[in-house]
């Protein structure tokens, strides 16, 4: 793993909001952290492009458009094609409690609700990172 944790954030899909994923990326870069932010209305497909491109320890998709139960899976069918299952998946949004247990049994690592605060996402991160780097050196 490099000094600096590097992550990727995406707006996936046709939602045009995009203060909160913002927000986190001002988190993540006060925190020390580089962060790629790949803009709006992102396919599954261009974010794990991205995602391996950059070189990075973990992808953040921010969706609010009610659309995470086709996206989620999609960025992670891509990254098992792309051979980057080694980063980690996480997100954001309005997800019912039901779904985020699918979605994590499914293979995303972390879901944020709304009222999640800046430091425990900052936190989260910075910890799954180095447990995943732990991981990849006892191998």
């Amino acid at each position: 793993m490099a000094d600096k944790i590097r992550v990727l954030l995406a707006k996936p899909g046709l939602d045009g909001h995009d203060r909160g994923v913002k927000v986190i990326a001002a988190a993540f870069r006060d925190a020390g952290m580089e962060v790629i932010y790949t803009g709006l209305r992102q396919t599954p497909q261009m974010i794990v492009d991205a995602a391996v491109q950059e070189d990075v320890d973990a992808i953040g998709l921010s969706i609010l458009s009610g659309a995470h139960m086709t996206l989620f899976p999609a960025v992670l069918k891509e990254m098992k094609a792309k051979g980057a299952e080694d980063m980690i998946l996480f997100g954001g949004g309005i997800i019912p409690d039901e779904e985020i247990a699918e979605l994590v049994s499914e293979g995303v690592d972390k879901l944020f609700t709304p009222g999640a605060s800046t430091d425990e996402i900052v936190t989260y991160i910075k910890s799954a990172v180095k447990n995943k780097s732990s991981d990849e050196q006892i191998m």
